[in-house]
């Protein structure tokens, strides 16, 4: 069968194979026009899976477009929710909605997240993009079928590089001996990841022979062959007494000559040139009226920057980085300074990185990237992030100083358990790199940003937390940590390019905050504030102090700034860069030398503030004070996909929304006093 009417149990539409094969290019063309438009995504393993997702929700599985919940239907999981595109496109050709709506994808307030979630579009049968997961999850919606008698079929999609993680095993030793033949896995086998090719990140073959060991009943086929496709998908359901796995194999970045086979493509959209050639490769250009869908994507931004506007708070001007003549501002991205550590630093022989897919994008490559003779320190653990914290545990019980990172939420969140119980209770000198912190990640989505790690991080006994303002400042902390540190640690940094707002002579000592003061605006924004070693810092009567971390420091600074030049108010900025341990006499202080403090971290709201709060709570020579904080942070929500930029201002922690805050503050304590 395939989509049909739930009420009637009628066909509502059926295509041939010729159709079907139509279908796949064109989902691959509205693929490239999507990710154009998002300027964003995943291009090589949306392409490659297209015949198979063409297949699922046009010809094989049983779903209604006009029930989406319909109780009967087949399930579709996409465990790797990174080729999110591909999902969205299947849907719209099943009519779930019109399929050009996908060039909405990765937009803010957009149904269509950069990896999926199903309670903001029907259809979409799990929220997935931590890799790995979503075969536990097609495990559990089987048995649920398999308890009340229900005869719809459960189909989950798996990349290769994903089958490094280990739940993905604890899934499929579950599913054989459950023997679970409703249950059936499609492994898009591209043989690329990010790092390169999966055989030598990790190598997971020989692929076949471990699902059989499994009790699993194995079909290879062409994944580019809709006849071997089709026919992969009736042996499947033919199974009886064990599940399926479809052994699909493709061609990343299929159909467009300069995507195909190549590891660059893994996490990159291509530019309006790009996406002419790729549909010109496709035989689309004249089918697809790019100009038209990329009109449309421009017409609905307009209406998110509407939308948007009215959240940011007004001033007489517009103090946003670099939008003035004066107070220039240069900026990169914070993760650079992480690599260019490690690359000054690494010919130290017990220095070991080990690497989890994201090598490039977290820098951690640098390491060896220059000098290639560091390469036999190398570790290419791939995405298996619980394995690579303990294993780093292990050498550094021997002597070594192994340097672990990935994206914050995996580093802190899926081995919270290895660096609870193997690094710190062991009080081992294991440096983790939390990189991708905060909603300033941008397209990527909830998923993606971490804003929870440093509550997991800062609660663990022996752990050390530094959360660095700006590129300078995180080289700087990452060579400290690396050798003066003893025991675990962790460094956050954000990805995208951020204001540099320190120099090489800045002050840093750890665990001692910065304290900055705007003195006047200049042509260069770094050359408008005096900065401060806090045990060195002679009171000046402020009215406000502001305690940030990480790059909400110049986000901190620019709102001192704009409270000086709207209100009079003078700002005492720290910079909190070490939250463990936290630079508690300079937060008491604060609190005695001004009657309003303000907080400000991108991260869900209290990893910082309520330490500083809980600290002016429990001072006895601050009793009876008419202190009042504010807290600056993401409240209580999951992160959503958008541009950097608009997400600070959704989420409401821009330099805008501190300055709002603490004249708010502000003036209720002036109301309180005037009493």
């Amino acid at each position: 069968m395939a989509i049909i009417d739930s009420k009637t149990g009628k066909i509502r539409r059926d295509y041939t194979i010729e159709e079907l094969k139509e279908w796949a290019r064109l989902m691959r063309g509205y693929n490239l026009v999507a990710l154009c438009a998002a300027g964003s995504g995943h291009a090589g393993g949306t392409l490659s899976i297209m015949d198979i997702t063409a297949a699922l929700y046009l010809k094989v599985a049983n779903h209604d477009p006009e029930n989406p919940f319909w109780d009967d239907r087949d399930r579709i999981i996409w465990s790797t929710g990174h080729k999110a595109p591909s999902l969205y496109l299947g849907l719209g050709a099943a009519g779930y909605y019109d399929i050009e709506d996908v060039v909405r994808l990765r937009k803010l307030y957009s149904p269509y997240q950069g990896h999926p979630h199903w309670l903001k579009l029907p259809g979409v049968e799990a929220s997935t993009g931590s890799l790995g997961q979503g075969l536990s999850i097609g495990v559990g919606i089987a048995l649920r079928a398999k308890l009340d008698n229900k005869k719809f079929r459960v189909y989950v999609i798996n990349g290769d590089g994903e089958l490094q993680e280990g739940q993905i095993w604890e899934a499929v030793m579950e599913a054989g001996n459950w023997q679970l033949d409703n249950l059936c896995s499609i492994v898009d086998k591209n043989r690329l990841q990010i790092d390169g090719w999966v055989k030598d990140v990790q190598d997971i073959d020989p692929l076949k022979e471990k699902y059989e060991a499994f009790k699993w009943n194995v079909i290879e086929c062409d994944g580019h062959d809709m006849e071997s496709i089709l026919e992969a998908f009736k042996k499947a359901e033919s199974t009886k007494g064990k599940p399926s796995v479809i052994i699909a194999h493709t061609v990343k970045g299929k159909g467009v000559s300069f995507m195909e086979n190549v590891a660059g493509w893994h996490g990159k959209a291509p530019n309006k040139d790009e996406m002419i050639q790729g549909l010109k490769d496709l035989g689309l250009i004249e089918r697809i009226d790019y100009e038209r869908l990329l009109k449309k994507a421009e017409d609905y931004q307009k209406e998110v920057d509407k939308k948007l506007a009215v959240k940011i708070p007004k001033f007489s001007r517009d103090y946003f980085w670099n939008r003035q003549p004066i107070m220039k501002v240069k900026m990169e991205p914070t993760r650079f300074g992480f690599g260019q550590a490690l690359e000054e630093v690494g010919d130290d022989e017990r220095i070991v990185c080990i690497g989890a897919d994201i090598s490039g994008s977290i820098t951690i490559s640098k390491f060896y990237e220059s000098k290639p003779e560091r390469k036999k320190r190398w570790i290419s653990a791939g995405i298996a992030e619980q394995s690579a914290t303990a294993l780093a545990a292990g050498l550094a019980k021997e002597g070594k100083l192994p340097v672990f990172g990935t994206y914050g939420v995996f580093a802190a969140g899926r081995n919270l358990d290895q660096l609870r119980t193997t690094v710190c209770y062991g009080n081992f000198n294991v440096f983790i790199a939390g990189a991708h912190g905060g909603v300033s990640v941008g397209p990527d989505g909830a998923t993606h940003q971490s804003l929870e790690d440093l509550f997991q991080i800062c609660g663990l006994p022996n752990m050390h937390v530094s959360v660095p303002c700006d590129v300078i400042e995180t080289k700087k902390a990452t060579k400290y940590m690396l050798f003066n540190i003893k025991g675990p640690k962790y460094l956050r940094f954000a990805r995208e390019a951020t204001p540099i707002v320190t120099t090489e002579e800045t002050p840093y000592v750890w665990g001692v905050a910065n304290i900055y003061r705007f003195r006047g605006e200049k042509e260069n924004f770094i050359d408008a504030f005096d900065v401060y070693l806090a045990t060195e810092y002679k009171n000046e009567n402020e009215d406000i102090t502001i305690i940030a971390c990480g790059p909400e420091v110049p986000e901190a600074m620019r709102a001192a700034w704009i409270l000086k030049m709207e209100y009079g108010l003078e700002v005492r900025v720290v910079n909190m860069h070490t939250l463990k341990p936290l630079d508690k006499d300079t937060i008491i202080r604060c609190a005695e030398e001004t009657s309003v403090i303000i907080t400000a971290e991108e991260h869900q709201v209290g990893a910082l503030g309520n330490q500083v709060a809980g600290l002016i709570m429990q001072t006895p020579k601050l009793l009876g004070r008419n202190i009042l904080m504010g807290m600056i942070g993401v409240k209580d929500r999951f992160g959503e996909s958008g541009q950097p930029w608009e997400l600070m201002w959704e989420f409401e922690v821009s330099g805008e929304h501190i300055a709002a805050k603490a004249k708010e503050v502000y003036d209720q304590v002036k109301s309180f006093k005037n009493k």
